[in-house]
């Protein structure tokens, strides 16, 4: 009985140990995006998304937690502009912030998450006319740290944040094209 335990103990620290090699081989960094085709100009588009007070009307995440803390600095829309947010365990605590705002193309935010995970990345926003559409295109990028190497293993980052992409998307498509 002993050794069958000795025996499951030493498989199981070697199975560990290989998802943690396997995990050490995984790229650096991550990136995330998503792009849709919105019957609007940029700048009409443009402005939804600069100004972070009205991100509510058309954000997924602002839909998970209706409770959500929420508190606004810096310039009222633009570079400078903050957004901070306390919730559940759907949208955790974190801040963005404006770091380039270049109308009507690109639109980058400086990201950072406090809980459920510290994570610091940055979110992109760009805008490219195409006939009477935008092209719109976000996307979220940054370092992978070493414990979301390993969560990758068990599921897709590109499958949970694009998701939110999409509907994010299609909500901002919906509004602009009121």
């Amino acid at each position: 009985m002993l050794k069958i335990v000795a025996y499951a103990a030493v498989a199981i620290a070697v199975v560990v140990a290989g998802i943690l090699v396997y995990a050490a081989t995984r790229p650096d960094t991550f990136r995330v995006q998503r792009t849709v085709s919105i019957k609007a100009p940029p700048d009409r588009i443009f402005a939804l998304i600069d100004d972070l007070h009205g991100w509510a009307a058309w954000s997924p995440y602002e839909k998970k937690d209706p409770a959500m803390r929420r508190a606004f600095s810096g310039e009222s829309r633009g570079k400078g502009a903050v957004y901070e947010w306390d919730g559940n365990n759907n949208v955790g605590k974190g801040r963005m912030e404006v770091v380039k705002s270049t109308p009507p193309s690109r639109i980058a935010i400086k990201l950072d998450f406090i809980k459920p995970f510290e994570g610091h990345n940055t979110a992109e926003f760009t805008l490219e006319p195409k006939g009477d559409n935008t092209i719109v295109t976000w996307a979220m990028y940054g370092p992978s740290a070493f414990m979301m190497k390993v969560m990758g293993i068990f599921m897709s980052m590109d499958t949970m944040i694009g998701k939110d992409f999409e509907a994010g998307l299609a909500s901002l498509k919906a509004l602009a094209e009121k």
